[in-house]
């Protein structure tokens, strides 16, 4: 946009500063950072209200929260305040996307989410832009009180925190796309993936987005989407998500003719002998030592 400094009203500490800040040189290495949280010291939330009075900016008039809440399509987080204190409960009332647990339906629902590519594009049969797939989904996950979380996390500048999370949407996303990956991709590179998405989550949660190592892993995530087309059945009940189905048309390994204990054509079960024999000779060479040596 041609902008020669940006502002932002992240506190001295948080992990959104950085966030802001590195994406920001990334794109633009001389832009000015104007950071008022820490430039003018302001310690806390009264800080901030007591220099918005004496500068005469106007604020809403409202009583001290007992924590703070920010949200977005996909989450709605809650720290601060009570909050801070690991062993409290989240105050009643505090929740927004999510209906309590034990107040949700008495009758399970369940739904259908297709992916293309490992991208979501329908639910219930009914194909979605990314803006209403997931409100969709926000709004059946709220309603059986899908999706809450409460964790204490490391925060990029050293410290713990104790944040509470609401991500109904989310949540549902994430049970139906593993299922689908479970019968779409091989072992090795289901593993490999696994291996890797802390750690392509530890650089987007430091704000490392536009970091080469976060652009050379894409291109392996992107590689390892392709095969992920199909889709998975969830059903939903009072907070808890279980996935009741998971098939793919066209890029499945799941073969039920290997995978049967019945009969079969394919599979010959004495094979499995010499397998065993060799993945358990390192383990026999170990124990025939440890015999001879008296352990």
């Amino acid at each position: 946009f041609g902008a020669d400094a940006i502002a932002h009203g992240a506190t001295g500490k948080g992990n959104d500063q950085v966030r802001f800040e590195l994406a920001a040189y990334a794109l633009k290495p001389d832009i000015q950072v104007i950071a008022p949280w820490r430039e003018w010291d302001l310690k806390g939330r009264s800080d901030l209200v007591a220099y918005a009075e004496a500068n005469h900016v106007p604020i809403p008039a409202a009583p001290k929260p007992a924590y703070s809440m920010d949200a977005n399509l996909m989450h709605v987080s809650y720290e601060g305040g009570i909050l801070e204190d690991p062993w409290s409960s989240p105050p009643e009332g505090m929740f927004r996307m999510t209906t309590d647990p034990e107040n949700a339906p008495d009758q399970p629902e369940v739904i259908t989410v297709r992916f293309e590519n490992g991208r979501p594009i329908e639910v219930n049969g009914v194909a979605m832009d990314g803006v209403g797939l997931l409100s969709e989904l926000n709004a059946i996950g709220g309603r059986h009180g899908v999706g809450r979380v409460d964790i204490v996390e490391n925060r990029f500048l050293g410290m713990k925190s104790r944040g509470v999370y609401e991500t109904p949407g989310a949540t549902l996303l994430h049970h139906a796309h593993r299922a689908v990956e479970s019968i779409t991709l091989d072992r090795e590179v289901h593993h490999l993936r696994d291996e890797l998405v802390p750690r392509y989550a530890e650089m987007v949660y430091n704000g490392l987005w536009f970091s080469p190592e976060r652009d050379a892993l894409q291109s392996f995530m992107d590689t390892v989407q392709e095969r992920v087309n199909g889709e998975a059945r969830l059903r939903l009940y009072k907070g808890g998500v279980q996935v009741e189905g998971r098939r793919s048309e066209s890029h499945t390994l799941y073969d039920e003719a290997v995978a049967t204990f019945e009969a079969d054509d394919v599979y010959d079960q004495s094979d499995a002998t010499g397998f065993i024999r060799l993945n358990a000779l390192r383990l026999r060479t170990l124990a025939g030592r440890r015999i001879e040596e008296g352990e």
